[in-house]
Order: C-alpha cells, then sequence, then structure tokens
C-alpha cells in the first residue's frame, strides 16, 4: 500500500492507514516500534508534519501509544478500537 497523491483522502490518513493495516496483518505486533516520522518522511515521501498528525490520529484512534523521548509503539490488543 502506498500513499496516492490523486486520492481525495488526506496523505496523513494514508499514512495512518498504512501503518493501521500492518497493525492488523500482523506485521507489527503489540509494542513493536512503529515507523519514526524521519523513516515516513523517507518511505513515503510526506512532509514530517505529515507523519506527526498520522501518528497523532494513530494515537487517537487507540491504535499506538507514544512515549516521550523513546518513540511511538503498537498498543496492547486491548486498547485497539472494536471493528464493526
Amino acid at each position: 500500500m502506498e500513499v496516492d497523491r490523486f486520492d481525495p483522502t488526506p496523505i496523513y490518513q494514508q499514512v495512518a492507514a498504512i501503518i493501521r493495516e500492518q497493525i492488523k496483518d500482523g506485521a507489527l505486533g503489540p509494542r513493536d516500534r512503529i515507523p519514526s516520522e524521519s523513516e515516513m518522511v523517507r518511505n513515503h515521501g510526506v512532509a514530517r508534519d505529515t507523519a506527526r498528525q498520522a501518528v497523532a490520529l494513530l494515537r487517537d484512534e487507540g491504535w499506538v501509544m507514544t512515549l516521550p523521548q523513546r518513540g511511538s509503539f503498537v498498543a496492547d490488543r486491548e486498547s485497539w478500537p472494536v471493528e464493526g
């Protein structure tokens, strides 16, 4: 899954969706570190602020937790949103 610049969905939401799918698919498990902002910038060709927004969205949804000075990690499954 890649960022589609022609898609009307905001880029930060697309980046968050890529990481969310990696979590759902098991490529990233609970307590695994998610890609850093720098890695997102490099891998997806997005601005650092866009990467920051993607992480904030995932954190607000309950998929990840951020530890100051350590990075962002996949949250424990109990924190994941219930999908209907």
